[in-house]
């Protein structure tokens, strides 16, 4: 899958570190949250849906945990049992135990300060039917809305960014995101009047 496939999702939240005495030490967030609504870019409002997380947790995928997602600073992984991965009421929590290496320790400092505090992750779309899009609100001056409800998980990270600064949008999205609703015949005018359109496509 090429990278302009893959999305960024930067969520501000409290990532905390665990230390105990005789044990590595674990850091602590959530990469993603459920029903919050953000606007990304000026192209169209996004909520992830609970559940979304489910199957690639459960897929034997191969996630990484990644310092502000650059993967020469590779913190964790699920398939060496370094990474853990769980769905919660919240969203997707994620435990990493650290590395005995310079830049994990840099970075359990950091966080302990409260300088590093958001989390990220990467993921695609893969099938029309992992995401839902809303174009009802849109004669009110709303964007579409876009409802993530499955998704293919690279890599959960811990960042410096300010929330969705460093999103990434997949050309797939925004081709979504541009293409209006196809809709049987009776429908067509009610939903031309309600999107303002001349027409809407059957």
């Amino acid at each position: 899958m090429s990278e302009q496939q893959r999305e960024r999702r930067t969520v501000a939240g409290q990532v905390e570190l665990r230390a105990t005495a005789g044990e590595p030490t674990k850091l602590v967030g959530y990469a993603a949250v459920f029903n919050e609504e953000t606007v990304i870019g000026s192209w169209f409002r996004e909520r992830i849906a609970p559940g979304a997380f489910a199957d690639a947790i459960a897929r034997p995928d191969d996630v990484r945990a990644h310092f502000n997602h650059e993967p020469n600073l590779i913190l964790g992984r699920n398939a060496a049992g370094t990474l853990t991965l769980e769905e919660d009421a919240r969203g997707l929590k994620y435990e990493i135990t650290l590395p005995e290496t310079s830049y994990a320790r840099d970075l359990a400092v950091s966080v302990e300060r409260g300088d590093v505090t958001q989390s990220s992750f990467m993921f695609a779309i893969d099938k029309d039917d992992d995401e839902d899009w809303d174009y009802s609100e849109t004669k009110a001056g709303k964007l579409p809305l876009r409802t993530v409800k499955a998704v293919t998980l690279y890599d959960v990270s811990p960042v410096v960014f300010p929330a969705y600064e460093s999103t990434t949008v997949s050309a797939r999205a925004l081709v979504l995101k541009d293409d209006r609703p196809t809709v049987p015949d009776h429908a067509a005018e009610h939903l031309a009047a309600l999107l303002d359109l001349d027409e809407v496509s059957a």
